[in-house]
């Protein structure tokens, strides 16, 4: 069986889901997982402060840097390698990777999306905007899904689902908080467990 497994958390913004994996693995919970890089495509994000608390390894390698989107995932396969990374969470990363990225990492990298798949999902589905739309839709009930990445925005297998009530007084922003405190939060540091146990008995 092999070591831990190295993990890299992919983030754009605040990463209050990052903070949930941390404080999960610092509670024992992620004993097959080793949070070691994390990696924002954008420069001086919030994420960066909190990765810095629990000791972690923050690298930006943005639009700004590398324009070209091929070598910028270049750029992002290389700092991956030099690290050994085995998984990648995407936690908030607000990019689309190419089919040529996400194959490298088939089975080892998850995502976790803020409704459940298959609504409100793909191109154009992020952040405010999933809420905003279950919201415009009037369903009763919405939640949050961590499934395994491919070429597909919200395409692939689905690992993980919470379900979370709509309430009648909901703006986007409580919705947000909620589907956030009830269930992805709770989701994803499992899933992050469940995968990288699963990599570590190959």
């Amino acid at each position: 069986m092999l070591s831990k497994i190295p993990v890299a958390v992919f983030v754009s913004g605040g990463g209050t889901n990052l903070q949930a994996i941390l404080e999960a693995e610092r509670r024992g919970e992620i004993p097959d997982g080793e949070i070691r890089l994390v990696l924002s495509n954008r420069e001086g994000v919030y994420a960066f402060e909190r990765a810095k608390r629990f000791g972690v390894e923050t690298v930006c390698v943005s639009r700004t840097q590398f324009p070209d989107a091929g070598r910028r995932e270049e750029e992002m396969l290389r700092v991956l390698q030099e690290r050994g990374i085995g998984m990648i969470v995407l936690a908030g990363y607000l990019s689309v990777l190419s089919a040529s990225f996400t194959s490298r990492y088939a089975g080892r990298m998850i995502n976790v999306h803020p409704s459940l798949i298959p609504s409100f999902c793909g191109k154009g589905y992020y952040g405010l905007k999933v809420h905003e739309a279950a919201l415009a839709r009037g369903v009763k009930v919405t939640g949050a899904t961590v499934h395994y990445v491919n070429e597909i925005p919200d395409g692939g297998e689905i690992i993980a689902q919470k379900a979370v009530c709509v309430r009648a007084d909901d703006t986007p922003e409580t919705l947000q908080r909620r589907v956030m405190e009830e269930a992805e939060w709770i989701l994803l540091p499992r899933a992050v467990e469940e995968v990288c146990k699963k990599l570590r008995g190959e």
